[in-house]
């Protein structure tokens, strides 16, 4: 069985879109703007919902889509972060529509500046900003995860990457190209980050363009 068939099961047995995600999926699809897809975004749901989340944090949030997921697993409260004027404006409309604004914080800058104005804990944080400053993101967030909460960073397989490399570089053991792009250094570079803290037990899913997924366990 190839990967495409395997894909086209996970799509057709997966979550569906409400309205406003759909409008927001028909978006991407117009403007080639990158989300995680509605398969990535069940996990997002399960994900607040498993963590009974009171808090996420999202480091970058383009115009809501994620956290629009987030809130449909009953995240009482999701901050977005996007660097976008515009694409932030578009995520306040989008998610008032949905009627979940009011459970969203909505700010403007750098997300790895944001985080420092909020002390937590974050029952969920999602890490989708740029890739070379992903390891900088996990390490601002760490400690504002509780025991139990998760971690997860997407483009793991899909994206500004080489996945071949990426898989002979952890499976084999092969240094990367030396003209990898920053956003395949970027990954491999958060991976290898996340799996070697003793506080996080840390995993690929094979969903959407990839997750990351880091629990936080009491450190060993």
């Amino acid at each position: 069985m190839d990967l495409e068939t395997v894909e086209r099961y996970v799509r057709a047995t997966g979550a569906s879109h409400s309205e406003i995600q759909s409008e927001m999926a028909e978006y991407a699809d117009e403007h080639g703007f990158p989300i995680i897809g509605p398969d990535a975004g069940a996990v997002l749901r399960m994900l607040a919902r498993l963590t009974d989340a009171e808090r996420v944090f999202e480091f970058g949030s383009g115009y809501g889509y994620s956290a629009s997921w987030f809130l449909d697993g009953g995240a009482d409260e999701v901050v977005l972060t996007e660097i976008d004027e515009d694409e932030l404006d578009m995520a306040r409309t989008f998610l008032d529509r949905a009627g979940d604004a009011d459970r969203a914080h909505f700010e403007h800058g750098d997300a790895l500046e944001t985080v420092d104005a909020y002390e937590g804990p974050f029952d969920v944080v999602l890490i989708d900003h740029d890739k070379p400053r992903y390891d900088q993101g996990f390490d601002k967030a760490r400690e504002k995860v509780p025991e139990g909460g998760v971690i997860v960073a997407d483009n793991m397989t899909r994206g500004p990457i080489d996945l071949d490399a990426l898989t002979a570089y952890f499976a084999d053991d092969e240094p990367l190209p030396e003209d990898a792009s920053d956003g395949t250094e970027g990954i491999a570079n958060y991976v290898e980050h996340v799996r070697a803290d003793p506080a996080f037990e840390s995993f690929v899913l094979p969903v959407g363009s990839g997750l990351c997924l880091s629990t936080r366990v009491a450190e060993r």
